[in-house]
């Protein structure tokens, strides 16, 4: 594995060095058909407006809550239907996560970009099937894994004949309820010849701080997407949500639309002085 298999492929788009900036984001869970739709439009227009190619990202099963109590989403089924609808209806490419590799062929036929979870990250089966559907993969690092070990579970979906493989970073485990990203890891993951993201909304979140739920410091996703745009980055992964204190699943991680705006603009004047952004 070497750096001349890149740039990768996703929903039609190159992504990598000297490519443009792709961009992920959308809800953290489907919460009901039309609150999925309208988010859909609105992220498509933000994204149209800045010039940045771009896919709806939309759980339909949240299976790694921290509390069995906590809002999931509504199924495979009824879940997959609606990205369907929004791929269809809206015209952009869809992302989501599986957990099981009996939820793989279902959502293969769905979604352009399957998710591999950060937990699961190191899960062969669940790599192998998913690469072997032929759509693209965003493979999350575990913040278990270091930098240099997740080139292995990359491998497992190329070596499964899939090369279209996108790494996401969301930080590692850090003493107690806190995560760390160490920016030295996109380097490290690009001399590994991967393709990279940086995930700025996951990362801070501070794990089961919230009596139960999972809490994040909202206020520092500008300044990790920002930081990791300085570093190198392929793409962006954001959770946007049009009211975050409302959000059923990670709202104090999450950007309403007009925050989501600014990083994503702040993002691509750091890659244009760079030299990073082509145009």
């Amino acid at each position: 594995m070497s750096a001349s298999s890149l740039p990768i492929h996703l929903a039609g788009h190159k992504v990598g060095p000297g490519q443009k900036l792709f961009v992920i984001a959308g809800p953290d869970s489907i919460e009901s058909e039309d609150m999925a739709l309208r988010h859909a439009h609105l992220l498509k227009g933000i994204a149209q407006r800045l010039g940045v190619n771009y896919a709806f990202k939309c759980s339909y099963d949240k299976a790694n809550r921290t509390s069995g109590k906590s809002f999931r989403g509504p199924g495979l089924k009824e879940g997959l239907r609606i990205l369907a609808r929004i791929r269809d209806e809206v015209g952009v490419p869809v992302l989501t996560d599986v957990h099981e590799t009996s939820h793989v062929g279902p959502a293969a036929e769905v979604v352009d970009i399957i998710q591999i979870p950060a937990f699961l990250c190191r899960q062969t089966d669940l790599v192998e099937a998913v690469a072997r559907t032929g759509r693209g993969v965003n493979l999350k690092k575990g913040q278990f894994v270091a930098p240099k070990d997740i080139v292995h579970s990359a491998r497992k979906a190329f070596e499964a004949g899939n090369p279209n493989v996108l790494v996401t970073e969301r930080g590692s485990s850090f003493g107690y309820n806190n995560l760390v990203v160490d920016m030295r890891g996109f380097a490290q993951m690009r001399e590994a010849g991967l393709a990279v993201c940086m995930d700025a909304t996951h990362a801070v979140q501070l794990p089961s701080a919230g009596n139960g739920e999972t809490a994040g410091e909202r206020k520092f996703v500008a300044l990790l997407a920002r930081a990791a745009a300085a570093a190198g980055i392929d793409a962006l992964f954001t959770e946007v949500h049009e009211d975050p204190d409302r959000a059923l699943c990670d709202g104090p991680c999450s950007l309403n639309p007009q925050m989501f705006e600014d990083v994503v603009r702040n993002v691509l004047n750091i890659r244009r002085v760079l030299g990073h952004e082509p145009g």
